[in-house]
């Protein structure tokens, strides 16, 4: 998790920030960047659409920050 941290604070990003991006609540958004919680598939979607990296990247499946060409049928949030 501390990539996602890492990625946020590199962003300039507040946890309440991330909350207005996402959707999701500041002290789960919280727990997840801290390990105590796992996101959901769709949480992992929405986080990396706001961070503008891959859910690759957030899963350390690789050290490419920058994401995959996106589809035109994914919504930003």
């Amino acid at each position: 998790m501390n990539r996602l941290r890492e990625l946020r604070k590199a962003r300039g990003y507040t946890q309440i920030k991330m909350q207005m991006l996402t959707g999701i609540d500041q002290s789960d958004y919280s727990k997840i960047e801290s390990g105590k919680r796992y996101y959901t598939f769709e949480q992992c979607v929405k986080i990396a659409i706001a961070l503008d990296t891959s859910m690759d990247y957030l899963a350390g499946l690789t050290y490419e920050i920058k994401p995959y060409p996106r589809a035109d049928t994914v919504v930003k949030q």
